[in-house]
C-alpha cells in the first residue's frame, strides 16, 4: 500500500475521523471508497468495432419515425405487446 498526504483544514479532518469512526471504518479506506465511487460515475469510453463502424449510415430511417418509436415497434413485436 502506498502512502498519500494530503492538505486538509483541521476542522475537515476532525469531521472525517468522526464520521469514519461512526461507520467502523478508517479515513484511508473512505478516502479510497470516495475515489472509486468518483471513477464509478464517469461515464467510459468505449471503441467501437469494425463491423460496426462500417455499418454505419446503411440504415435509413423512414422520414415519419425515429429511433426510439421504431425501437418500441420492434420491442413490442417481438413480445407480442399491443
Amino acid at each position: 500500500m502506498t502512502k498519500l498526504t494530503l492538505s486538509v483544514d483541521e476542522i475537515t479532518v476532525e469531521r472525517a475521523k468522526e464520521i469514519a469512526k461512526a461507520n467502523g471504518t478508517s479515513v484511508s479506506a473512505m478516502f479510497s471508497q470516495f475515489v472509486k465511487s468518483m471513477d464509478a460515475d464517469r461515464p467510459k469510453r468505449f471503441r467501437i468495432g469494425p463491423i460496426t463502424r462500417k455499418a454505419t449510415g446503411i440504415a435509413k430511417l423512414p422520414p415519419d419515425k425515429d429511433y426510439k418509436e421504431l425501437l418500441s415497434d420492434a420491442l413490442a413485436e417481438k413480445y407480442g405487446i399491443d
